[in-house]
């Protein structure tokens, strides 16, 4: 997965479907550069994404530490090598309002935030339009913007746009990885 700080992302999934979900990862070009088929009843995350929909090249893992964890604890793990990449944690009590996890870097070390970019829209979202209101995250390194996450309306497809900037100095894996669980667990979050 070719993939450079300062360049945009598109993750697509379908609405409907009968059992799971796949989602199709494009860069900038349009070209696809990742393929992920979750299989329905998981009790715990497994995510794997491939280079195609062949699925013969596993390039990523986004793997769930606790079965039906609430506090949602996700590894990022290049599948290649099997090293771990960073970890996202859903800080549940935050999220009630407002959508937030944290990452941390191998080490365990908290580096950054991923949040939900307006509070006003995030809680009309919650309380009275649900899906119509399309949402905005931004992944903050201290006081430092590195990323946009941003969900289109579309009633058939789920369109989520991931930016990084020239100055993330993040393996852009990760943001990506933040992308995609969140595509990946629209819907199931409390």
């Amino acid at each position: 997965m070719a993939m450079d700080s300062g360049s945009k992302y598109m993750i697509r999934r379908k609405i409907f479907t009968l059992f799971g979900a796949a989602f199709h990862i494009y860069d900038a070009s349009g070209q696809l550069i990742g393929y992920s088929r979750q299989k329905a009843f998981r009790l715990r995350e497994d995510i794997r994404v491939y280079r195609d929909e062949l699925r013969q090249d596993e390039i990523l893992l986004i793997k769930a530490r606790n079965i039906l964890d609430g506090w949602g604890i996700y590894d990022v793990i290049d599948s290649a090598s099997g090293v771990l990449l960073g970890t996202w944690k859903r800080q549940l009590w935050k999220s009630m309002l407002r959508d937030q996890y944290s990452l941390q870097d191998a080490a365990g070390t908290p580096i950054g935030v991923l949040a939900e970019d307006n509070m006003t829209l995030a809680l009309l979202r919650r309380f009275i339009f649900g899906a119509l209101l399309p949402q905005g995250y931004r992944v903050m390194l201290g006081d430092r913007a590195v990323a946009e996450i941003q969900q289109r309306f579309n009633p058939f497809v789920m369109k989520v746009d991931v930016a990084t900037n020239a100055a993330c100095n993040l393996d852009s894996r990760l943001i990506l990885a933040a992308g995609i669980l969140l595509v990946a667990l629209e819907g199931r979050q409390g």
